[in-house]
């Protein structure tokens, strides 16, 4: 079993190769699981670069093994989107790491708070937002009337 320690998490180019490849074996998994297309139009990695969106990339051994972002969604909010951890490695506190990565880097652009969506057929990703701080909201826009979305914010400390 992979060590976790020795995972790094970077910012890295959502259009690169590698992070492609993650957001495509994301979108490949959610569209299995969910039978519709994986969210795949949820992330545009090709948007022009916006200076309060990171995307980062978790590191084994140089191999890319998962990813997050985070994207404005008001002066005071990011969403979390395109969170993934490679299914191999799963289990290991790699999810929590990326997104604590997050959090930090939500922080330095002057973010007060994170919101998600994610489903209800994924209870690990569910125990991960829960575990990390995260409350249950309302659902809000594309997500309002999905009986298999669930929503999550959390207020970020200063």
């Amino acid at each position: 079993m992979p060590d976790s320690k020795l995972v790094t998490i970077v910012s890295e180019d959502p259009t690169g190769q590698e992070s492609l490849r993650l957001i495509k074996e994301l979108t490949v998994e959610l569209s299995n699981l969910y039978e519709d297309d994986g969210g795949a139009n949820s992330f545009d990695p090709h948007r022009p670069g916006d200076r309060r969106s990171a995307f980062v990339v978790a590191r084994l051994d140089g191999r890319a093994i998962g990813c997050g972002a985070i994207r404005p969604f008001t002066i005071e909010t990011a969403e979390v989107k395109r969170m993934y951890v490679a299914p191999e490695v799963r289990k290991l506190g790699i999810g929590a790491r990326i997104l604590s990565e997050l959090e930090s880097v939500a922080k330095k652009l002057g973010y007060q708070r994170l919101r998600l969506e994610t489903g209800l057929k994924q209870p690990g990703a569910i125990a991960l937002y829960e575990a990390a701080g995260f409350a249950k909201v309302k659902c809000y826009g594309e997500y309002a009337n999905n009986p298999l979305s669930i929503c999550f914010e959390k207020q970020l400390a200063a």
